[in-house]
Order: C-alpha cells, then sequence, then structure tokens
C-alpha cells in the first residue's frame, strides 16, 4: 500500500474512532438562546445548582430544603403537588420514613399514564447529589415545563413522581408502589439517573417479558442521540438491579425505560458529585432524551407497548438504533458460517489460501490474545501494587482512570502489529481466517449464552466482505477495506471504554480483549501496511506516554481528593472507645488519630456495621472516653408462646443521630417488625452477615422493634447507633480535612458510634 494511503486511512481510523463517541451526545452551548417550548440545559442546570448546595440524603438539614425548592417549581408551572409520607424498609432490610413528590397532568383520554421518575435524596453522608440524581430532577423539571408551553395537552396522564430515600434501598418507590391508588394506572416508566457526573446518558430496559415493541416505540420517538444496545440489556437482566424503577417492574409488572450516565465514576457518591463537576453535554443529552419521549409516549397507547418478543438493538454513527428480531440471530449467524466455508472454497480453489500458512496465521492472534488478555487480567491489581493508595477508591475507578484506559488499549495494539509484523510473510488472505473462524465462534457463544450481544456478527459481515475482496485481489483499496472496517470500529470503540469505566479497572481486561478483536477485523486493511514495527513501537511509546501521563497524576490533589475516614467508636457495655478507619493507606489528617507505627492492621468482625463493597475497618487506635449518651433499650413485651419467643424493644436516641444498624447472632429469625413495617419473610432467610436491619433516622424518631424466634435460641442482639457529627461535635476537636481529602463514600464516616447488646438466654 502506498505511503500517503496508509497515512490517510489511519488518520481516518482514528476519525471514526473520535466520531464513535462525539455522536453520543450533544454539544453544550452556555447562554444559547432556546425558545420555550424546547429544552434548555441553561434552566435546567439552575435546577442543579438549587438542588446540590448542600448534602441532603434522609434525615439531613437540607433534605427538607430541596424538597420544598421542587415542590415550588412544580407549582409554579401550575401543577397541583402532593406529598405522600411513610415508613418502608424495601427488599434491603433499610428503614427509613420516605418522602414522595407527586404531581400529574391530565390527559385527554382515559388510557394508561406515563410516568416521569427521578430521586431527589442524596447518598450518605457527604455527596451533594448534583448528577445523583439532581440531574434527573432538572430534567423532569425544565422538560415538563417546555413540554407545557406548547398548550397541547397530552392523550395521556403524565405522573411526577419525585422519589425520597432511593438511595437507601428504593424506599420510595417501595413506598409509592405498595400504597399509592395511582400505581396502577401508569403504563410505563421513564427513569432518570446517574452513577459518575459525566458520559452519555445510556438506556437500559426494564420489563418482565419481551423488549420489541418498546424498542419500535423508542425508534419513532426519534431522540437525536440513542445510546443503548441489547448487550447491555442482556447483562443487566443477569445483574440484580437497584434503581427505582426496578420496583415498578418487580412489584406491579411495569415496563419502563432507565436513563443513566456512568463516566467519571470517581465522582459518584462523594463531596464532588457537584454543580460544576456535572458535564453540560451530558445534561443536555438526557433532556434530548425526555423532550422526544415525552412528546412520543404520551400520545400512545401505553397498552400496545408490551411484548413477548426480544429484538437485537444498537446504537451506531448516522443511523441512530438498528434493530432486528431475535428470530434472526441463528439465520444471520448461519449465512456468516456459509459465506466463510463459500470463501474458504474460493481461496483453495484460486491457490490464494494453503492450508500451512492458514494455521500458521493462528500463532500471532492466538499470542496476541494471550499477551493481551493476562496483561488486562493483572493490571488493576499491579497498579494497586505500584499504587497502594488507589485501594482507597472503593469503586476502583481512579482520577486518571481514562489515562490507563488509554494506555493498555496503545499496549493491546501494539502487541498486535508486532505480532504479525513477525508473520509478515504468510500472505493477507491467510491470515484472516484465523480471526474470522475465532469471531464466528464467538458469535455462535453469544448466540447460545448472551444472545443480546448477537449483533455482533454485523462487523464480521464485512471482515468477510473483505475477505472476499483480498481473496480475488492482489492490490485491493485500502479506502474500500477502511469502509468495511467502520462497522467494527463504530460499534466496539465505545465498548472498549466503557466495560472499565462500568465495572472499575479490574475489568481492564475487557479492554485489552476488545482492542485485540477489533484489531483482527481491521487485519484486511493493516496487513497491508508495510511499517507493522513502527507502528508497534509508536502504540508502545504511547502506551509509556500515558503510564506516565497517569503517574504524574497518580497524587492526590484538590481537584482529585483521597478518600478518607474517621469513626470515633464507644463500646458502652465495656466502657471502651477507639478510633477507626476504613482507609487502607492511612493519610495524614487520619494519622493524628490513628499511627499505623503503633496499631496493627485489622478487620474487625464482619458484624461491625454494613458498607458497600464490603469494606470493614482497617486500623483501629484507643481513643480517650467521651460523654456520649447511649440510647435507651427498653424491652415492653418478653413472652412465650409454644415454641415461639416474642420480644419488642423500643430504641430511643438520647443524642441526635442518623442510624441505627441492629446485628444479630446466628439465630433464625421467624418474623420481625420495624416501627410497624414487616421485613418479608425472603430478606429474613438470605439477610448476610447477621445484619437485622438498618433504620436511617428522621427527626430522631425512635426504633420500635418486634422479633419472634426459636424459644430454644439463645438471642444475641447488637446496636450501632451513629450521629455524623464527630467533625462539629462540641466534645471533639477534629480538624477540617485538608482540601486534598474528601470523605470515604460507600461507609459510615466522621460518625460517633455507639455499640450495646442485649442477650436473651
Amino acid at each position: 500500500m502506498k505511503k500517503t494511503t496508509t497515512v490517510t486511512t489511519l488518520l481516518l481510523i482514528i476519525l471514526a474512532i473520535y466520531w464513535s463517541f462525539r455522536s453520543m451526545t450533544p454539544i453544550y452551548s452556555p447562554d444559547k438562546k432556546v425558545d420555550t417550548t424546547s429544552f434548555s440545559t441553561d434552566r435546567a442546570l439552575t435546577h442543579v445548582k438549587e438542588i446540590s448546595k448542600e448534602p441532603h440524603a434522609v434525615g439531613f438539614p437540607a433534605h427538607q430544603k430541596v424538597r420544598s425548592y421542587i415542590v415550588s417549581e412544580l407549582e409554579k408551572l401550575g401543577l397541583q403537588t402532593e406529598i405522600q409520607e411513610g415508613y418502608t424498609a424495601g427488599d434491603w432490610g433499610n428503614l427509613s420514613k420516605a418522602i414522595n413528590i407527586i404531581a400529574r397532568i391530565k390527559g385527554t383520554e382515559k388510557g394508561k399514564a406515563l410516568m416521569l421518575l427521578s430521586h431527589y435524596d442524596s447518598s450518605p453522608h457527604s455527596s451533594l447529589g448534583a448528577s445523583d440524581a439532581g440531574s434527573g430532577v432538572a430534567t423532569i423539571i425544565e422538560s415538563v415545563r417546555a413540554f407545557l408551553a406548547k398548550k397541547e395537552a397530552p392523550k395521556n396522564d403524565i405522573i411526577i413522581l419525585i422519589s425520597d430515600a432511593e438511595e437507601l434501598g428504593l424506599n420510595g418507590a417501595d413506598l409509592f408502589v405498595r400504597e399509592h391508588p395511582w400505581t396502577k394506572d401508569v403504563g410505563l416508566v421513564l427513569n432518570f439517573e446517574a452513577r459518575g457526573s459525566g458520559g452519555p446518558g445510556i438506556m437500559l430496559l426494564e420489563t418482565n417479558r419481551g423488549n420489541n415493541n418498546l424498542i419500535k416505540e423508542f425508534i419513532k420517538a426519534d431522540p437525536d442521540y440513542p445510546v443503548a444496545n441489547s448487550l447491555a440489556y442482556s447483562i443487566y437482566k443477569l445483574l440484580p438491579n437497584d434503581t427505582d424503577l426496578t420496583v415498578f417492574r418487580e412489584n406491579a409488572d411495569i415496563d419502563g425505560f432507565n436513563f443513566a450516565f456512568i463516566d467519571d465514576h470517581f465522582d459518584y457518591h462523594t463531596a464532588h458529585d457537584t454543580y460544576e463537576r456535572l458535564d453540560r453535554n451530558t445534561l443536555a443529552h438526557q433532556g434530548s432524551y425526555l423532550v422526544a419521549l415525552l412528546d412520543h409516549f404520551s400520545k400512545i397507547d401505553l397498552s400496545t407497548v408490551r411484548s413477548l418478543k426480544d429484538s437485537v438493538y444498537f446504537n451506531i454513527p448516522f443511523f441512530k438504533l438498528i434493530s432486528y428480531p431475535f428470530e434472526w440471530l441463528w439465520p444471520m449467524l448461519l449465512m456468516g458460517f456459509v459465506a466463510f466455508l463459500v470463501l474458504l472454497v474460493l481461496g483453495f480453489k484460486k491457490n490464494v489460501l494453503n492450508g500451512k500458512d492458514i494455521l500458521k496465521g493462528f500463532l500471532p492472534l492466538l499470542t496476541s490474545l494471550a499477551i493481551n488478555g493476562i496483561v488486562g487480567y493483572f493490571a488493576w491489581s499491579a497498579l494497586k501494587f505500584i499504587y497502594p493508595q488507589y485501594a482507597d477508591i472503593l469503586h476502583g475507578f481512579t482520577y486518571n482512570g481514562h489515562a490507563y484506559i488509554f494506555a493498555f488499549v496503545f499496549f493491546s495494539v501494539s502487541v498486535c502489529f508486532y505480532a504479525y509484523h513477525k508473520l509478515k510473510i504468510v500472505k493477507t488472505p491467510n491470515l484472516l481466517v484465523a480471526p474470522l473462524f475465532l469471531w464466528l465462534v464467538i458469535c455462535t457463544l453469544l448466540c447460545l449464552y448472551l444472545d443480546g450481544a448477537a449483533f455482533f456478527i454485523i462487523p464480521v459481515y464485512g471482515a468477510l466482505a473483505a475477505f472476499y475482496i483480498v481473496i480475488n485481489q492482489k492490490n485491493p483499496n485500502g479506502f474500500l477495506l477502511l469502509f468495511l472496517a467502520l462497522p467494527a470500529i463504530f460499534i466496539f470503540a465505545p465498548f472498549i471504554q466503557l466495560f472499565p469505566i462500568a465495572l472499575g479497572l479490574k475489568m481492564m481486561v475487557a479492554s485489552t480483549i476488545f482492542t485485540t478483536l477489533t484489531f483482527y477485523l481491521l487485519l484486511p486493511l493493516i496487513t497491508r501496511y508495510k511499517n507493522k514495527r513502527s507502528m508497534a513501537l509508536i502504540s508502545f511509546l504511547l502506551f509509556v506516554g500515558f503510564m506516565a501521563s497517569a503517574h504524574f497524576d497518580s497524587d492526590f490533589t484538590v481537584e482529585n481528593a483521597k478518600p478518607t475516614s474517621l469513626v470515633y467508636m464507644l463500646d458502652v457495655d465495656k466502657n471502651q472507645a477507639k478510633w477507626a478507619t476504613y482507609e487502607k493507606t492511612l493519610s495524614n489528617w487520619t494519622k493524628q488519630y490513628i499511627d499505623p507505627e503503633k496499631t496493627t492492621p485489622e478487620k474487625l468482625s464482619a458484624k461491625t456495621i454494613s458498607s458497600k463493597y464490603g469494606s470493614g475497618f482497617t486500623y483501629t487506635a484507643t481513643a480517650p472516653l467521651k460523654d456520649i449518651t447511649p440510647p435507651t433499650l427498653e424491652v415492653s413485651q418478653d413472652t412465650v408462646i409454644g415454641e415461639t419467643r416474642r420480644l419488642q424493644i423500643c430504641i430511643t436516641p438520647k443524642r441526635n443521630v442518623n442510624r441505627l444498624e441492629i446485628f444479630t447472632n446466628n439465630v433464625s429469625i421467624n418474623k420481625a417488625r420495624v416501627n410497624g413495617i414487616v421485613l418479608s419473610d425472603h430478606y429474613l432467610k438470605n439477610r448476610r452477615n447477621g445484619k437485622l436491619v438498618t433504620h436511617y433516622i428522621s427527626d430522631n424518631q425512635y426504633t420500635e422493634l418486634s422479633l419472634e424466634f426459636p424459644n430454644d435460641d439463645s438471642l444475641e442482639l447488637t446496636f450501632y447507633e451513629a450521629s455524623n457529627d464527630l467533625l462539629n461535635n462540641e466534645r471533639f476537636t477534629v480538624p477540617e480535612r485538608p482540601e486534598n481529602n474528601i470523605p470515604m463514600p460507600f461507609v459510615l464516616n466522621d460518625a460517633i458510634l455507639t455499640v450495646q447488646k442485649l442477650t436473651f438466654d
């Protein structure tokens, strides 16, 4: 291939990769003039700014302020709002008083209603909740404003639910579904969420049936920037789902769409989930979804969106969302195999293919796949070994995570280029047999076990067409080969980045493997390059460059702050106090209280407070005794009826607290009721580490616990009562964190904790 063609096609590949990402979201223009009937990102940002001024988790002072603001904004639109309030424990044993905000726009016809859903509580205890889910609330308020400005009455009623206590266990949604009479009216839910502060909004379906009609209607709604694929849908169905929409699907058999952005995962549930860090393009993208879908689904008969059939679907630049029925999966795969076999026969007839060189073609493929797979698999472990501070970023996506993704992608490309450079004596058609065979095997396995990814056969068709060309032409047109490779670039490039973002850098292996597999589909073009060794070297230098960039950004700064934790724990029964932390690499701030030179790392009992990712205390140190008043534990009933013992205990706080957690020893609890809410039999049989219930307390309310358990068993109850006021409690003089520290998310933090036990023999 001519040098100019090589350079041009390489530049076009880079452009195609860029466009595969650029085409996902709109570009935000500040102060852009938008008419009153259109969604304005600036107007939505005004709501985000107001909602995210302070942490506003359930029980926090700002919680009520945010609720009042949202009610006020909905009423400004002429909507009559109502408040639904009540206790619920959801399916996680997390009790809270949820206070939902509800409004309804009347339609002209008596059909099923469309629900718009997001939540207004932030995650305890330091998150400002700008993205999660202030962005969702703002998207709904601004989209409804634009919709009403058209002065066109919808055919369907539109129910707006701004739920509460989502972060605690989907409690607000659970309360609505269990108790509100409007639940029976809902035909479809559009839910807006976030698990980061940037990136495209990804559409994820939740349905108990097939997705065929939902996808058809979604395509008809024609949102400008659809980002969705049935692989994510298939994986989502396999995982334990935990959005408000899940409650509607599982408990009320109501279908819906989730729209959630997940990039900049390092901001998730942290003090950095701020108005300033929310990606404006992302908010504009969420708005572009709702404007289109609100207009469409408010007009159609929502009883028709149900289907028993599934469709494969995926987004691609220029064509938006493409779908086809699952019935096509096996015929399309069969077509791929037939085309492959026909081309093999044609190649042998033309003496272009020979068995020896085909077998040689497996060598660079297996070598590059093995090296890149192994390197990707151990990448995160190696990074944590070199940079132990990364272990304190519990969700596993570091501030410099994108640099690491780029680095390991270039490493994979370098390995692939070098592997195929070493086998340059083998003619191109013979080299293509191994990757085509591998891809057809992969597509077969996907049809068997992960059918939502069956659209992977589409890029294989492009490679098969390129295979046909190189069999018949000695010097095929490089631009034609590039054109046939575009489906592989457009479809797989986003996946290469998505997996580590979605699942943490521990999934770097997905990026290295996807990069390698995509490289194979570009082989018809790449094998025409005469300077593959130089390209391997350039790619390796880029790997080194991005690793160096990540290294220089590995330290914590004001913008990229270290998560830190500190808890004061008073054992009331033993009259002993300890400082405790979840940090694995102690910060200077924490070392003021816990000296790693004078204490042994320890993982306390798993029964010591529940936390996400199974985190436990890592270090403890003796602390001075402080006058912390524990709750009153009053046993109001203790009776035995037959073989069952019944207890009723009231736990009353004597200081301002945020959370009460109750654990038991290994005893079967037959029935449990907390503040009148029954804990389900399923939960009681499957509770982990002895956790009975967590009560996220509002207004310093008491906790009333009723239990039934076998009379022959000895029951031990452990009560952990926590207040998030360690840094401003008058009994302590803990200094504020330095600017390059933030509270560690997902764990109890900045807390004063009392521990008490009651035993019933």
